[in-house]
């Protein structure tokens, strides 16, 4: 065997010492962007003929490239969803790199597959869903969606084709208005037609709703998706009345649950899912409120032979993999080479357990619920919709847009907090987007009490 050389021992002791100590840190800064200008002036040239070598390289992002980034595990860190993974799961994540483990097929990685197939069918079983339901860690919500989308096609194809009918002119999606903006994306990859239905004052996507568009869309409806905690609001469609369209009507129920459906684990807010046992697919991202490190979404289909039949890849040199039964990820999702991103996951829920999981879920969920309470009672803002889940919309009494820019870009130049404006019905607001155990009722208040 060849030794390792003194440099890769040096290079390897200083990454792992840089890691150790940002993995411990509790005190680490939120940061804030850096301009081009300043990045160019102070990283600029990084890349040359012969190299700075690791340690002026380690330097130079501990430095000035990770400083420029947005802390998002920072306890007020508040803004879009926010990122809460694990001590455990952040450490795992090294491995799953220092293994150079494939995650693509059983042949090549099925230790990993086994673990993160694991994981898969706890949640499945949480959700309801059959023992044979099974699916696949991707890069995020969006390749989640965009994969259960494609299945659905596949599939309504297929039913068209073996039945002799003429498919439609174009495939139909129907969703909510207020579903996310992954789902136009996927439909405009696939070039099928969005069929978005408006939810009124309530937010939230109803059977009756669902009914009309399918009488006037009718069998060119792949699939109808229900949002499952929207992400401006955290609002949960009504699953249920969707779900129970399925006894009249033919068509393929997903579930987008990128952000709220890890709420469905905890008994205090499980009711507001009903009927996602019907689901035909779902996803859910352990990166937002599952407590994993970026990047990872949760892909699971009731059948997942459908989906195997719409994305396995077929090539000579995938033969070995193609001709065998065994359980290939790849053969579920758009994606083909794919690290094992459900590792970190499975390795924090081995160690802590699932209740450790349920406990810090309804923690962000109660504390919600009692900022919105202090909100409600407060006389310089207001609360725009009670909480549903761990999302807090309200408003500044009497500000503008500009007031909300300046306000937001002051907590971040101060180093207080991460908030940035958002909107619904072209009124500027703020919202809380609470994932992170370590967020506490003083952090909130700190933040409303700027706004005086």
């Amino acid at each position: 065997m060849h030794a390792l050389s003194d440099e890769t021992t040096q290079i390897v002791d200083m990454v792992l010492e840089y890691a150790r100590r940002r993995i411990l840190s509790d005190d680490t800064p939120l940061d804030k962007p850096f301009t081009p200008a300043e990045l160019r002036r102070l990283a600029g040239g990084s890349i040359s003929d012969d190299g700075m070598g690791a340690r002026r390289a380690l330097a130079l992002f501990e430095n000035v490239l990770a400083p420029s980034c947005i802390t998002t595990e920072h306890p007020r860190y508040l803004s879009f969803i926010p990122s809460a993974p694990s001590k455990a799961a952040t450490a795992f994540d090294l491995i799953v790199s220092a293994t150079a483990v494939y995650g693509g097929s059983w042949l090549e990685g099925s230790g990993a597959v086994y673990a993160e197939n694991e994981v898969l069918a706890w949640l499945a079983a949480e959700f309801g869903l059959p023992v044979e339901a099974r699916g696949v860690f991707v890069q995020g919500g969006t390749i989640g969606n965009l994969s259960a989308l494609v299945a659905a096609r596949d599939h309504a194809a297929r039913a068209r084709l073996e039945a002799g009918e003429p498919r439609p002119d174009r495939w139909v999606v129907v969703c909510s208005a207020e579903a996310h903006s992954s789902i136009a994306s996927a439909a405009r990859v696939m070039d099928v037609e969005v069929v978005a239905v408006p939810v009124g004052d309530s937010g939230s996507l109803h059977g009756d709703q669902v009914r009309d568009a399918l009488d006037e869309h009718g069998d060119a409806v792949i699939a109808v998706v229900a949002t499952g905690g929207s992400t401006n609001f955290g609002i949960v469609d009504d699953i249920a009345s969707i779900a129970a369209l399925k006894d009249r009507y033919d068509f393929w129920l997903h579930i987008d649950g990128a952000y709220g459906l890890a709420a469905a684990l905890t008994p205090i807010a499980r009711p507001r899912f009903a009927g996602i046992e019907r689901a035909d697919s779902l996803i859910v991202d352990p990166h937002k409120w599952l407590f994993t490190p970026f990047d990872s979404c949760a892909l699971i289909y009731r059948n997942p032979e459908i989906a195997r039949a719409a994305h396995t890849q077929h090539a000579e040199y995938l033969d070995a993999l193609t001709e065998s039964s065994e359980f290939n990820p790849s053969d579920y999702s758009v994606q083909l080479t794919r690290r094992a991103r459900g590792l970190p996951l499975w390795f924090s829920l081995a160690t802590f357990g699932a209740q450790a999981y349920r406990d810090a879920i309804s923690a962000s969920i109660e504390l919600a619920h009692a900022v919105a309470r202090e909100i409600d009672a407060s006389d310089h803002v207001r609360l725009v919709r009670e909480p549903q889940l761990s999302v807090v919309v309200f408003e500044r009494v009497g500000w503008s847009a500009g007031d909300y820019a300046h306000w937001s870009n002051r907590l971040l130049d101060e180093q207080h907090a991460f908030v940035v404006p958002s909107s619904h019905s072209g009124r500027t607001n703020a919202r809380f987007a609470i994932v992170n155990p370590r967020t506490t009722i003083d952090d909130l208040r700190s933040v409303l009490d700027t706004m005086r």
